[in-house]
């Protein structure tokens, strides 16, 4: 090239068109041209790719390109820098929605699983609920000596159907004729059947006692004989568990009069008359009874149930 031409673009932006030896075709490099050195035959070339030397032989062609031009080839460099700009604001929109969704899906996992544990706990209770309880077979009536009014009451329990354990301390026994009475167990009033080969009325507190169980019974309190407990647990831990049957005994001159059998000894159960009530145990369903006395009483044991 001229070297008075290449002077004359010094500065500028120009359009250069370089073709190396053994090329098939030439190259375009757009930029300013900075520099020209004629000793050892280069130009500096500064380009958007950066600053670069380009052999004076190679030079095809030069030709300068305006300001505008310039401005749009900057325009367009801005372009695709804005353009890489968008694609990491992209990034961040979706590493953030991934975390969200992640801790989104730990909420609802942990939810789940509270949910889960605490529908397997109401479960259990409903089905304890459900399948625990107790069952009554059995009410006898016992009647004062004139065969007038029944004085006490007897009622078999039995635990239901894969009931779990019963505490009768626990239980709670209501009685219903003119007003409503609840009654504990008096755990000094547990034994077994048959005690000194007494019958069930005249069954003492223990063997060799002169106090039976009924003589002791109050308007708040009732007493348990146990019929069936081969583990004992029925005389020593209060305890009814599968198999196990008990009669539990009640005060009815106590109940109905209000006070003890001494002080309320000609009260009791009148004939034709309805007494109803439920015996409780802690958890589980309740034994419910309905009775009424039959018109006439023509034995002292009397079949209520």
């Amino acid at each position: 090239m001229n070297e008075r031409y290449m002077k004359r673009l010094v500065g500028k932006y120009c359009k250069i068109v370089a073709k190396e030896p053994g090329e098939k075709r030439a190259n375009v490099v757009i930029g300013t041209l900075e520099g020209v050195d004629y000793n050892d035959g280069f130009v500096m070339i500064n380009s958007k790719q950066g600053l670069g030397v380009l052999r004076i032989n190679t030079i095809v062609a030069i030709k300068p390109k305006s300001k505008d031009e310039k401005h749009r080839e900057y325009k367009k460099t801005l372009k695709k820098d804005e353009t890489g700009m968008v694609g990491i604001g992209t990034l961040i929109v979706f590493i953030a929605m991934v975390l969200i969704a992640a801790v989104a899906a730990s909420v609802l996992i942990q939810t789940s699983e509270t949910l889960q544990q605490r529908a397997r706990s109401v479960g259990m209770q409903t089905i304890r609920e459900v399948s625990a309880g107790l069952t009554i077979t059995d009410i006898t009536g016992y009647t004062n000596e004139n065969k007038t009014k029944i004085n006490y009451m007897a009622i078999m329990v039995r635990p239901r159907s894969g009931s779990k354990d019963i505490d009768l301390s626990l239980c709670t026994l209501t009685a219903q004729y003119d007003d409503l009475r609840v009654l504990k167990l008096n755990e000094s009033l547990v034994t077994t059947i048959n005690t000194d080969n007494k019958s069930l009325f005249n069954t003492p507190i223990s063997a060799g006692s002169s106090n039976t169980i009924l003589s002791k019974l109050t308007n708040t309190t009732f007493g348990a004989i146990a019929i069936h407990d081969p583990d004992n647990t029925i005389t020593t831990t209060n305890g009814l568990n599968r198999g196990d049957r008990i009669y539990i005994l009640i005060n009815l001159s106590a109940v109905i009069g209000g006070g003890n059998n001494t002080q309320w000894n000609d009260t009791g159960l009148p004939p034709r008359q309805t007494i109803t009530g439920s015996m409780q145990p802690e958890t589980g369903a309740g034994a419910v009874y309905d009775i009424t006395a039959p018109a006439v009483y023509a034995k002292r044991i009397i079949d209520l149930w």
